[in-house]
């Protein structure tokens, strides 16, 4: 027993030489390796990091001539708008195609039709009157030109007195019948009136925007008929606040002169229509809540009835326009969000480095701002968002546009540009070249 506890003791001690050893061959493999791959390492230096330039587009700022277009909105509304009413009482015995809401009828078409036989009885009997009354005033003057001139045969002395000779001379008589034909005249005309108003007509060329009668209803004096407005021409009231009318060319009270051109245009799900108009006048009373002054546009046919190929603006559709404003020289137009705080924008100096320059901006609404002063022709104006703390930081101008290209560019749409749109305006410039004077 003893001499296998010493064969297990040898075989023990030989397991562990075997382990050391191969421990010893791995670390010196492993020696060996790294020695090798720090001979064979590449030489390397240690470098300062390269500062890459920030990125930027620009617009060059170029001093011109702006009309400063005012946008407002409106509803359209009819120049004229009439609510029809009867005049006689009785039964509506015809009516025209066209009375439907949404018909078009011109000036004089008939639209209704009363029932006229009372009215025509009534004007037969007073074209009886009146041949009446002209046959008895035919006689009584017959009988006062015998009276007139037996009174010339009195003699001399006899009492002549003017009351005498007026009553000897039927005077009073032939007033007496004068005046009945008056009259008679007088209810033949209103006999044949009441027969017109028999027959409802269109007052002018209009469109029929709301029925209140029907075929067989009976009517009376003041029964509402129909509203009717008018399609000849249409207004849009617009507010303009007070703080930008001195950029307006506003009608000369009573100079009966047409104002600026306006572009109206509706934007439905993406389909833009417009329509021209003219600034026709101002209301020359500002709003006391919202001090605004309203001018009102006018639209000539606005349903397109003399055009080839109508595109209608429907009376209550709401619209917006855009007024050009009058010339206004020595502005630059920039895209409203390159605005800082403080009435600042951001410029490349002349050593390429961010710099702030305080501007003054005319009071103006839409996507762009028009600078009045701070800014001189061929300053750069950084188009490219950056943040304020990167003040003096150096940038690397990659587009160029002018101030009149762009503004040019995005004045074709009248939804005033939006910053994306500006920017892809600045993408498509010509790249670190400046745009031609």
């Amino acid at each position: 027993m003893a001499g296998n506890q010493s064969i297990r003791t040898v075989r023990n001690v030989a397991t562990v030489k075997r382990q050391f050893v191969v421990a010893c061959a791995l670390l010196l493999a492993a020696a060996l390796i790294t020695a090798l791959l720090y001979t064979m390492r590449p030489d390397t230096e240690i470098s300062e990091p390269v500062y890459v330039p920030i990125t930027v587009d620009v617009v060059v700022a170029e001093k011109e001539t702006i009309r400063i277009p005012m946008q407002a909105q409106g509803t359209v509304s009819p120049l004229q708008q009439t609510t029809l009413l009867a005049e006689v009482q009785g039964r509506i015995v015809a009516a025209s195609e066209a009375f439907n809401v949404g018909g078009f009828v011109d000036q004089g078409d008939v639209l209704l039709r009363i029932d006229p036989r009372d009215y025509q009885a009534r004007l037969a009997r007073a074209e009886a009157a009146l041949r009446s009354a002209e046959s008895e005033q035919l006689q009584e003057r017959g009988r006062a030109d015998v009276a007139r001139r037996e009174w010339e045969k009195l003699p001399a002395g006899s009492q002549r007195t003017d009351e005498a000779r007026d009553l000897y001379l039927r005077k009073p008589q032939l007033a007496q019948v004068e005046g009945q034909l008056l009259a008679a005249r007088a209810d033949l005309q209103t006999a044949q009136d009441d027969l017109d108003r028999t027959i409802v007509r269109a007052p002018y060329r209009a469109l029929i925007g709301a029925k209140h009668a029907e075929l067989g209803q009976f009517v009376t004096p003041g029964t509402q008929l129909a509203e009717v407005f008018s399609v000849e021409l249409a207004e849009v009231r617009l507010p303009i606040p007070q703080t930008r009318l001195p950029y307006l060319d506003l009608p000369g009270v009573g100079s009966g002169k047409a104002g600026a051109a306006i572009d109206l245009y509706t934007d439905v799900n993406g389909d833009v229509t417009h329509w021209p108009a003219t600034l026709h006048r101002s209301e020359g009373v500002f709003d006391e809540r919202s001090r605004v002054l309203y001018v009102v546009a006018r639209i000539e046919d606005p349903y397109g009835l003399s055009s080839p190929n109508p595109q209608p603006l429907r009376i209550g559709t709401f619209v917006t326009a855009n007024i050009a404003g009058r010339p206004m020289p020595g502005l630059v137009a920039l895209p409203r969000y390159v605005m800082r705080a403080g009435d600042n924008v951001a410029v490349v100096d002349d050593n390429n480095l961010v710099r702030n320059r305080a501007v003054t901006t005319l009071n103006t609404g839409g996507d762009f701002v028009y600078v009045s002063a701070g800014l001189e022709n061929g300053d750069e104006v950084i188009l490219t968002t950056l943040d304020s703390t990167l003040t003096g930081a150096e940038v690397s101008v990659v587009s160029r546009i002018s101030s009149r290209e762009l503004r040019q560019r995005n004045q074709a749409d009248p939804r005033q540009a939006t910053a994306g749109d500006i920017a892809a305006d600045a993408a498509t410039a010509v790249p670190g070249e400046a745009p031609p004077a």
